[in-house]
C-alpha cells in the first residue's frame, strides 16, 4: 500500500494488503523468494531428494556385502560410493534438514512473521544447493570423493589422491558449510530478538530451546572443519605440508581438526530431533512437558559436553593413557543430560493419555531404536572395549542406531504431524502403519546384525571379504534388511503424495496444540500473523483456537501495514519486551546472484584457475555490498507507533538491532576458527616429527609495525563515529592502516618467508600472516564503505549503525594482528631455542 491502514478496515483487506507485501511472485520471480515459508520447504524437499541419493547408494553398499567375494563392485567404485553415502547422509540431508525445519517451522512457533535475515536464508539455501550439486555431479561423472566421509590423512593427500577426487569433497563440503553458518546465524538472532511480544526467555517454546543450543553448537563446531579443510585443500594444491610427516607435518592434526566438528555433529542431529519430540509428545499425551527446565539445563549442559568428547573417535591413534582417562569419563558422562531428556519424556506420557496415532508410533520406535544406540555409545566409551570394537561392523551399527535411528524416526513423527499444517490437509493413514512397521523392522534387521559381524571381528570400510569367517549369512540378513527398509520408506513417500492429492481439509489446530504455529490458517499465509500477539504463558501452553482469531482481525502489534513495508516485531532477548521495529528487505535476486558468485569461486578453486579467483572475489564482495543499498524509502522518526499505546524505534535507531548481534556471532565463529588454527599449529610443535626446522629469522619490526597500524584501525574508527567533523580524518585513518597492516604482513610472508612448503612451522607462520592480512583487507572494504556512506549523504542513524558495525570488525582485526605477531615471535624463539 502506498499509505498507511486505518485500523477500521475490514480485516480481509489487512489480509490482502499483507498477502501483496509479503507474497512471493510467481514464475521466475519465485527465485528471489526470501520468505521462510520458501525456503524452509526448499531446505527440507531438497535434503529429502539427497535422502534418496544417499539411501540408493547405501543399497549397493549392502548389495556389494551380502555375499563373499562379491564382484558387484570393484574397489575404486565401492570407495566413491561408501563416501558419498556417508558424506551425503551427514552433510546434505541430516543437518540441512533440520536447518530447513528450523526456517519454516520457529518464526510460527515464536509469534513472527518471518526470520531476522531472509536473504541470508535464502543464500544459504543456494549455497547448500550449489555445493551439493558439485558432490553428486563429481559421482555422477566418476570422479567423486573416496577417501571416506571422514577424509583421513594421508590417505586424501595428493601422494595417495591424486585426482581431484579429494577436492570435491574439500571444496564441496566447505561451499555447504557456508549454508550451515548462514542458518546458525539466522537462527540465534531470530530467537533472541524476533519474538512476541512478552515471550520472555524463560517462556520461549522448547523447541526454540534446542535450536538456540543447536545453533550455538553449529556456530563453535563447524569452524574446525572449515579450517581442516582449507589446510588440506592448501596442502594439495601448493605442497604447505600441514600434515606431512616427513616436512614437519602430522595426519592427526586433520583426525583432531575433523572430530572437533564430528562428535559435536552427532548432537547437532540428535538434539533438533529431540526438540521435535519435545514439542509433540506433550500434546500427543494431552499434558505440558515434564521438566522444562530440566530439560533445558540438559540441553545446555549436552552441548558443552559434547566439546570435550572429540578423542572419542581416537582411542586408538596413541592418546596418552591420562587423556584417555579423561575422554573416557565425559564419554560416560554425556549420557547423564540424555537420560534426563528421556525420563522427561516417560513421565509426560506417563501423566497423560497418550494418543497412539502416527506420530506417537514413530516416537515409540525412536525410544526402542535410540536406547540400544546409547547404550552401545556407552560400551564403546570404554577403552578396552573400543580397542576391540574399533573399526568393526559393531561401531557402524552403533552409529546408525544413535543418528539414523535417533533422527529417521523423529523426522517422520514431526512430517506427520506438521505436514498438515503445511498442507492444510489430514492424512489419509492407509498406508502409514504399515509403511512404519516396514521401516523400524527392516532397520533393526539391517543394523543389529552389524552389531554381531562386528563382534565376529569384521572390519568396516572393506569392500569384500573372504567366506568362511561366519560373517556371510548375517550379512546376507542385514542386507534383505536393508531392502525391507527402503520399501518402507517408498512407501512413506507414497503416503504423503497421497496425502498431498487426497487428504481430507481441516480446521485449524487438529493436534489441540497449544503452540502458536496453530493460530494460523492452514496451508499458512507467506506473513504468517496479521498481528503480533502478546502473550502472558508460556508459548507451549497457549490457547491457539482464542488467539487466531484476535491476531486475523489485526487487534495484535504491527496489524497495520506501514508504507508497503515488510515489518517484524523486536524484543528485549531476556524480558521479551518490544524494543524496536524490524524492517526486513523485499523479495530479490541478490541471494541467488551472491550464491552463483560464491559457487564461481569454489569451481575456479576445484579446476585450478587460479588467476581468476580475484574476478570471482570481487564479484562476491559486489554482490554483498549491493546487500546494504537501501531502496531508497526515507527512515521514520525516532519511534514509531506498533499499537496498544505502543512506541519503539525502527531497528537501524536501536541500540542492539539484529545485524549488530549477528556481527558479533559471525566474529565468534571467525575466532573459532582461528584459534584452531593457532591450536593446530601449537599441536604440530608438540607433536609432530622433524621438528624442530632450522632456525627461521622473521622481520619482527615490521610485524610489530603491522601490529600498530592495526591499532590504529580502531582509533580511526572511533574518530569517525565520534564528533563530525572528524568522520572523514578517521575514516581515511582507518583505510590506510588496514591497508598498510595488510601490506606488511603479505610483505613478510611472500617475500623474507622461506618456502612454506619446506617446513609445517614455516608454512604455519605463512597462514597466520595471511589470516592477518586478509582481515586488514576486509577491515580495508568495511572503511570504504564508511567512506561512501558519508560522501552520500545517508541518515546519521544509518552511518553510525555501519560504524558501530565496522568496529566490531576493525577490532576484531587488530586482535588477530596482535596474536599473530606474538605467535610468530614465540614460534620463532622456540625454534631457536631448540635448534642444535
Amino acid at each position: 500500500m502506498s499509505k498507511n491502514m486505518t485500523s477500521g478496515q475490514n480485516p480481509i483487506t489487512l489480509h490482502r494488503a499483507l498477502e501483496r507485501i509479503w507474497g512471493t511472485k510467481p514464475g521466475w520471480g519465485r527465485l528471489a523468494a526470501v520468505n521462510h515459508n520458501v525456503v524452509g520447504i526448499r531446505f527440507m524437499l531438497t535434503a529429502l531428494v539427497f535422502f534418496a541419493i544417499g539411501g540408493s547408494l547405501a543399497m549397493l553398499i549392502r548389495t556389494q556385502l551380502a555375499s563373499a567375494e562379491s564382484g558387484f563392485m570393484d574397489a575404486e567404485t565401492y570407495a566413491q560410493v561408501f563416501t558419498m553415502h556417508g558424506s551425503i547422509m551427514m552433510f546434505l540431508f541430516a543437518i540441512p534438514f533440520f536447518e530447513g525445519m528450523a526456517i519454516y517451522l520457529l518464526p510460527k512457533l515464536l509469534g513472527s512473521r518471518d526470520l531476522a535475515f531472509p536473504r541470508l536464508g535464502a543464500y544459504g539455501y543456494w549455497c547448500y544447493l550449489f555445493g551439493g550439486l558439485i558432490l553428486i555431479g563429481a559421482l555422477i561423472g566418476g570422479i567423486a570423493p573416496d577417501s571416506g566421509w571422514f577424509m583421513y590423512t594421508p590417505l586424501s593427500s595428493s601422494v595417495y589422491a591424486p585426482g581431484i577426487n579429494s577436492d570435491v569433497w574439500l571444496l564441496g563440503i566447505t561451499f555447504v558449510e557456508i549454508s550451515a553458518l548462514s542458518a546458525a546465524v539466522e537462527i540465534i538472532v531470530t530467537i533472541m530478538k524476533i519474538r512476541a511480544a512478552g515471550m520472555s526467555i524463560d517462556r520461549i517454546p522448547i523447541f526454540a530451546w534446542y535450536m538456540l543450543v543447536v545453533a550455538t553448537m553449529m556456530l563453535v563446531g563447524f569452524p574446525p572443519l572449515i579450517l581442516g579443510s582449507i589446510l588440506l585443500e592448501v596442502e594439495r594444491a601448493f605442497d604447505l605440508p600441514f600434515f606431512d610427516p616427513t616436512r614437519g607435518g602430522d595426519p592427526l592434526l586433520w583426525q583432531h581438526l575433523f572430530w572437533l566438528f564430528g562428535h559435536p555433529e552427532v548432537y547437532i542431529i540428535f538434539l533438533p530431533a529431540a526438540g521435535a519430540i519435545s514439542t509433540i509428545l506433550p500434546v500427543l499425551a494431552g499434558t505440558p512437558l515434564a521438566g522444562y527446565r530440566m530439560i533445558v539445563a540438559a540441553i545446555v549442559s549436552m552441548a558443552f559436553l559434547s566439546f570435550g568428547l572429540w578423542v572419542h573417535h581416537m582411542y586408538t591413534v596413541g592418546i596418552p593413557h591420562v587423556a584417555l582417562s579423561f575422554f573416557s569419563a565425559a564419554s560416560a558422562l554425556v549420557a547423564v543430560p540424555t537420560a534426563i531428556q528421556i525420563f522427561a519424556w516417560l513421565a509426560t506420557i506417563a501423566h497423560g493419555r497418550p494418543h497412539f496415532s502416527i506420530p506417537m508410533l514413530h516416537i515409540f520406535g525412536f525410544f526402542f531404536v535410540f536406547v540400544i544406540g546409547g547404550l552401545t555409545g556407552v560400551m564403546l566409551a570404554m577403552v578396552p572395549f573400543d580397542w576391540q570394537a574399533h573399526d568393526t561392523h559393531f561401531v557402524v551399527a552403533h552409529l546408525h542406531y544413535v543418528l539414523v535411528g535417533g533422527f529417521v524416526f523423529p523426522m517422520l513423527a514431526m512430517a506427520y504431524y506438521w505436514v498438515p499444517h503445511a498442507s492444510g490437509k489430514q492424512p489419509v493413514q492407509h498406508l502409514s502403519h504399515a509403511a512404519f512397521w516396514m521401516v523400524f523392522i527392516g532397520f533393526n534387521v539391517t543394523f543389529f546384525f552389524m552389531h554381531l559381524t562386528g563382534l565376529l571381528g569384521m572390519p568396516r570400510r572393506i569392500f569384500g571379504y573372504p567366506a568362511g569367517f561366519g560373517w556371510e549369512t548375517l550379512n546376507f540378513i542385514s542386507s534383505m534388511g536393508s531392502f525391507l527398509m527402503a520399501m518402507g520408506f517408498a512407501l512413506v513417500a507414497l503416503d504423503f503424495i497421497l496425502l498431498f492429492k487426497f487428504g481430507r481439509p481441516f480446521r485449524r489446530n487438529p493436534w489441540r496444540a497449544g503452540t502458536l504455529e496453530w493460530a494460523m490458517p492452514t496451508p499458512p499465509p507467506s506473513y504468517n500473523f496479521a498481528s503480533i500477539a502478546r502473550i502472558d504463558n508460556r508459548a507451549d501452553l497457549l490457547d491457539p483456537d482464542r488467539i487466531g482469531p484476535r491476531l486475523a482481525a489485526g487487534h495484535g502489534y504491527l496489524g497495520i501495514p506501514r508504507h508497503d513495508r515488510m515489518e517484524v516485531l523486536g524484543v528485549d532477548p531476556i524480558s521479551g519486551e518490544p524494543d524496536q521495529v524490524v524492517e526486513l528487505p523485499r523479495q530479490t535476486y541478490l541471494p541467488l546472484w551472491t550464491a552463483l558468485a560464491t559457487g564461481a569461486f569454489f569451481l575456479l578453486m576445484l579446476f585450478k584457475l587460479y588467476w581468476l579467483i580475484p574476478v570471482a572475489l570481487a564479484a562476491v564482495i559486489g554482490c554483498f555490498w549491493l546487500w546494504t543499498v537501501r531502496d531508497g524509502s526515507p527512515i521514520d522518526g525516532e519511534r514509531i507507533s506498533i499499537g496498544h499505546g505502543v512506541k519503539v524505534p525502527v531497528h537501524i535507531r536501536a541500540q542492539v538491532p539484529p545485524s549488530y548481534l549477528a556481527m558479533v556471532l559471525t566474529l565468534v565463529a571467525n575466532a573459532t576458527l582461528y584459534i584452531s588454527l593457532l591450536f593446530g599449529c601449537l599441536f604440530l610443535w608438540v607433536s609432530a616429527p622433524n621438528w624442530p626446522p632450522k632456525h627461521v629469522l622473521l622481520d619482527m619490526p615490521l610485524l610489530a609495525i603491522a601490529a600498530v597500524a592495526s591499532v590504529l584501525t580502531c582509533v580511526g574508527n572511533r574518530l569517525a563515529g565520534g564528533r563530525t567533523n572528524l568522520a572523514p580524518v578517521g575514516n581515511a585513518l582507518s583505510l590506510c592502516a588496514h591497508l598498510l597492516s595488510a601490506s606488511l604482513f603479505l610483505w613478510v610472508a611472500f617475500l623474507t618467508l622461506p618456502a612454506p612448503s619446506g617446513h609445517a612451522a614455516i608454512a604455519s607462520l605463512f597462514v597466520v600472516m595471511i589470516y592477518a592480512a586478509l582481515h586488514g583487507m576486509i577491515g580495508a572494504i568495511f572503511a570504504v564503505h564508511a567512506i561512501w556512506r558519508a560522501l552520500c549523504g545517508h541518515d546519521e542513524s544509518v552511518r553510525s549503525l555501519d560504524l558501530r558495525i565496522g568496529r566490531l570488525w576493525h577490532d576484531y582485526s587488530a586482535a588477530a594482528a596482535i596474536c599473530a605477531v606474538g605467535f610468530c615471535w614465540n614460534l620463532q624463539t622456540l625454534i631457536a631455542g631448540s635448534a642444535p
